[in-house]
């Protein structure tokens, strides 16, 4: 059974967020708030943390559109090829925030990942994912946790989480209730933007 971790945003407590990063080193799964929904999420670096995480949401681990999930743009380049300056720009005056960016992918994704051309970038508004992010030291990947029933207290409320997800994961974090409106994802792999889904983040930053 996952064990049930209450830490607060505006000062998330350093010994409950190591507590968190100790499951994610040791290949475990965990539910964490974003300044969206609550995301589900695991180590980049864990082969078997990543097929859970697949095998969970019912598919194959190279065709999952998950995201990356940073503390920040200084290890972009870890991931991404060479962005340009006006790419760069907006970036930069829209994260953290509620955005998932497509960028193109580099050769030193993870190999489950080396299929893709490209991948998501998100660095959430959220001091407790932020905080999880630096503290791990490398990206978490991360999916939505979506409901099958659309009852949207399931994504908001973190005791609703826990109860329907405690026997799949390791870790459900309460930092208190969530939003039930997902990330814009904008994708800048071409040579224009391109909005693929309309969610919590203004659209207008491409303008």
């Amino acid at each position: 059974m996952a064990q049930f971790i209450k830490i607060y945003n505006d000062k998330p407590n350093e010994a409950a967020l190591e507590r968190v990063v100790k499951v994610l080193r040791e290949g475990g799964l965990v539910i964490y708030p974003t300044d969206t929904v609550y995301g589900l999420g695991c180590d980049i670096t864990n082969t078997k943390a990543l097929e859970r995480i697949a095998k969970i949401k019912g598919i194959k681990l190279d065709k999952a559109n998950f995201s990356f999930v940073c503390s920040d743009l200084s290890n972009l380049s870890d991931y991404v090829k060479q962005i340009d300056t006006a790419t760069f720009k907006l970036l930069k005056r829209s994260l953290p925030g509620p955005y998932t960016f497509i960028l193109p992918g580099n050769n030193n994704l993870p190999k489950e990942f080396k299929k893709k051309t490209t991948v998501g970038i998100r660095v959430p508004d959220n001091n407790i994912a932020l905080c999880l992010v630096k503290m791990l030291g490398n990206p978490i990947v991360s999916t939505s946790i979506y409901d099958e029933d659309e009852v949207l207290e399931y994504s908001t409320d973190p005791e609703l989480i826990f109860e329907k997800w405690q026997n799949l994961v390791d870790v459900v974090i309460d930092g208190g209730y969530g939003d039930n409106v997902g990330s814009t994802i904008i994708d800048l792999s071409g040579s224009e933007p391109v909005i693929i889904r309309e969610g919590k983040g203004d659209v207008s930053i491409i303008d």
